[in-house]
């Protein structure tokens, strides 16, 4: 089956990226610990953010097709929250936060950002993504409206850029499972949108 990149800009955009086959990577293992050093390599040798999510997504795909034991590496959603995160790789001072997160279907998130860069794999399950973006109403200046939407498969990847606006629901009759990266987030720019009231708040 064919797989996608995608790519989500605060604009709302979501474009197409060049995706890595699968058999174009190395046969040795890509151990967990090596996939950290390098996207830390690549956010030190990197300014610009598209251009670090251009070369970080194809280690992200790298490191699911060398890692079996992620496949099964996540919680069982909570029955009354519909979701569970798996915190995989934690250190002080670290700039990465790296886990799986697991959705229950019928569920939806809040509308949000990130406040920082993210790239997001699916692992099981089908993801529905729906877009934002902000309107430049001086009136209402977190007045949002609906850019798109696609729906993620397994073995697809998805990326943002920090102020990227979105909301994800999960599809079909299992758990969407996933693999999730981000940066380092800027708490100032994290934000939860009320699309009805036109507003938003920190979270």
């Amino acid at each position: 089956m064919e797989t996608y990149d995608w790519l989500v800009t605060d604009s709302g955009e979501c474009l197409g990226c060049e995706t890595v086959a699968d058999d174009e990577f190395p046969d040795r293992p890509y151990r967990l610990y090596r996939f950290l050093t390098d996207v830390e390599d690549i956010l030190e040798s990197v300014e610009d953010e598209r251009s670090r999510l251009e070369k970080i997504r194809p280690l992200v795909r790298r490191l699911l097709v060398s890692s079996d034991w992620l496949q099964g590496e996540y919680k069982e959603p909570d029955p009354k929250k519909g979701w569970s995160v798996l915190l995989l790789y934690d250190e002080p001072d670290f700039p990465l936060t790296v886990q799986t997160v697991a959705w229950l279907p019928g569920r939806v998130s809040p509308i949000h950002n990130h406040g920082t860069w993210g790239v997001v794999a699916v692992v099981n399950g089908e993801e529905k993504n729906t877009f934002w973006r902000k309107t430049d109403n001086p009136e209402f200046p977190d007045e949002i409206v609906e850019t798109g939407e696609t729906i993620i498969l397994p073995g697809e990847i998805i990326s943002f850029t920090s102020d990227a606006i979105h909301c994800v629901e999960p599809l079909g009759t299992e758990p969407a499972i996933t693999f999730n990266l981000y940066g380092k987030t800027d708490f100032n720019r994290r934000f939860q949108f009320d699309q009805v009231n036109r507003t938003a708040n920190k979270f």
